[in-house]
């Protein structure tokens, strides 16, 4: 089905929307490949079928509606929605306009929404039928709220006004005139963080590109110009990377504008639930080249649906990891199924970019990274520790790195602080060590450490031992109340359907690789242990548990 099908649609136009000129703007990128290779698939979502040169001439027809309804260079623009074609029309859309589009987690009740649409001042919102009630909830709060357009999903009819998406693209002005861009246009990045309310992370445009969005082999240099990355996506074969992570989250946005900005295919899930067995179906049928995926509450069950029907996705070679690593039963999986499959974990945040790449050794349940030369473990005086040292210190990059955080001063500073030299870091809030060879083990964030009798724990390095346990599907690790120590390590577990360890059991598995105090002294078994929309660990939900246990 052609993405512009439908009573509804808007007008296929003729030409690619040409680069305004201004240098790593995104959507001046986007027009560049386009004009490279117009006629290639760039986004694939169900039936949705967009060609770069339809997905380039949706976005300046939204464009277009935008600046028609008064929406200004640098004003914020809200996208609430499922993983779907429009969602990334809508973001290049916005930002052709010269507005700056603000990602909203589908998952949020009234309450949360209020504070992001308030929070990022924005004038108008993109959203889903079904999602709107949510918004009309909370509506009234919202005073610089001024227009919205509602993208059709089956859901009722709702009580706040807004207009039909495509029926504002169909009828955008052609004669409306669209600002010149810039790199150092805003890209602003929201994220919910494990303590306090979401926050958003702004970037210069040209920033980001550099450290999340720019795939390139490590002997090619840096591309000088939009013109360059147009000449390698002309030259760079079809691929097609299935994309499962919420396009609402860093990683998700991350790996399917990354693959934009290199001429390949997007393929969406655009079912609203994660179903491993729809998941290798879609794959199979849209014969992808990789798969992007969050951790093992992802890969393990793909993986076992995979090696259940062994000859289904002949083309997938590659694996895509972010947010939590991969561990080495997941990893013998797959190897299982494909032992030649690559299987790549990433290390970043919204607050970092791109840091680095997996260097597990596949014997070691902790993972540790290359990391760019602009990423160091700090120091307490922000001095970066050198290889082979012993001390934990503080994840953090310098360089590329945001200006700061939207609207929140104190917080900017804390985050983004600079050393005695004047240099100015972003710290990931995660903890690590140097090993002699320069790579970076990684420990955990420091807001979830655990302060067990004077020792601290962190907890990702006690549920990758846990997960290496072949009876164990899942775990997160918290702290629990404890009137001699302090606080006690307690995990929450999900264990596999065949197999169900004992306590003791798990406690002489994790002796073998862990230090005494490390071992949970409390289990907490669970049918499932739940996650977050982009596939991460729910702290808050687990240390609830741990409490009651």
């Amino acid at each position: 089905m052609s993405a512009n099908s439908g009573p509804t649609a808007a007008p296929a136009a003729v030409a690619t929307h040409g680069p305004t000129g201004g240098g790593f703007a995104l959507a001046d990128l986007l027009a560049a490949v386009a004009g490279a290779v117009p006629e290639r698939n760039a986004v694939l979502a169900g039936e949705r079928r967009l060609s770069y040169r339809e997905l380039d001439c949706r976005a300046s027809l939204l464009a277009r509606h935008l600046r028609s309804v008064g929406i200004g260079h640098g004003e914020h623009v809200a996208i609430l929605a499922y993983n779907r074609a429009e969602w990334v029309e809508s973001m290049f859309g916005v930002l052709r306009a010269g507005a700056v589009p603000v990602n909203v987690n589908y998952r949020y009740i009234a309450p949360e929404l209020r504070h992001v649409l308030l929070d990022s001042d924005s004038v108008a919102l993109i959203a889903e039928r079904s999602l709107i009630p949510r918004v009309s909830e909370v509506h009234a709060e919202l005073p610089k709220l001024r227009h919205v357009l509602l993208l059709d999903d089956g859901g009722p009819e709702t009580s706040l006004t807004g207009t039909d998406y495509e029926s504002a693209l169909a009828l955008a002005p052609s004669g409306q005139a669209l600002p010149p861009l810039s790199g150092d246009d805003r890209y602003l990045l929201y994220t919910g963080g494990t303590t306090g309310d979401p926050k958003g992370v702004m970037w210069r445009q040209e920033d980001v590109f550099r450290v999340a969005l720019e795939r390139r082999r490590s002997e090619e240099p840096r591309a000088a110009s939009p013109a360059d990355l147009a000449e390698r996506a002309r030259a760079c074969p079809e691929r097609r990377m299935l994309v499962l992570g919420p396009l609402m989250h860093a990683a998700g946005q991350w790996n399917a504008l990354s693959m934009l900005f290199s001429g390949k295919t997007v393929v969406l899930n655009a079912r609203r639930t994660f179903d491993p067995e729809e998941v290798v179906a879609l794959a199979d049928r849209e014969r992808v080249h990789a798969l992007q995926l969050v951790g093992d509450a992802m890969a393990r069950p793909i993986a076992q649906r995979l090696l259940a029907t062994p000859r289904r996705c002949a083309p997938l070679s590659t694996v895509v990891s972010g947010g939590t690593p991969l561990t080495s039963a997941v990893r013998d999986l797959w190897r299982e199924w494909r032992p030649d499959i690559t299987l790549n974990d990433s290390y970043g945040g919204t607050e970092t970019g791109v840091c680095g790449a997996s260097d597990a050794v596949e014997d070691d349940d902790s993972p540790s990274f290359t990391m760019g030369a602009s990423v160091a473990v700090l120091d307490s005086e922000l001095r970066p520790l050198p290889p082979g040292s012993e001390e934990v210190g503080r994840i953090a990059r310098t360089g590329r790195i945001p200006l700061g955080y939207y609207n929140d001063p104190e917080r900017t500073e804390r985050t983004f602080p600079r050393d005695a030299e004047g240099r100015r870091w972003a710290m990931s809030g995660d903890f690590g060590t140097v090993a002699a060879d320069g790579s970076v083990r990684l420990l955990g964030r420091g807001s979830a450490v655990i302060n067990t009798g004077g020792e601290k724990v962190y907890p990702e390095e006690v549920e990758s031992a846990l997960k290496s346990h072949p009876g164990i599907e899942d775990a997160i690790v918290v702290p629990a109340p404890d009137d001699q120590l302090g606080q006690r390590v307690c995990a929450v577990i999900a264990a596999t359907p065949d197999h169900r360890p004992s306590e003791n059991q798990l406690r002489e598995h994790c002796r073998t690789r862990l230090a005494g105090f490390k071992v949970p002294r409390a289990f907490h078994v669970v049918e499932r242990v739940r996650r977050t929309a982009v596939g991460k660990q729910d702290y808050r939900w687990a240390m609830a548990l741990a409490r009651e246990s």
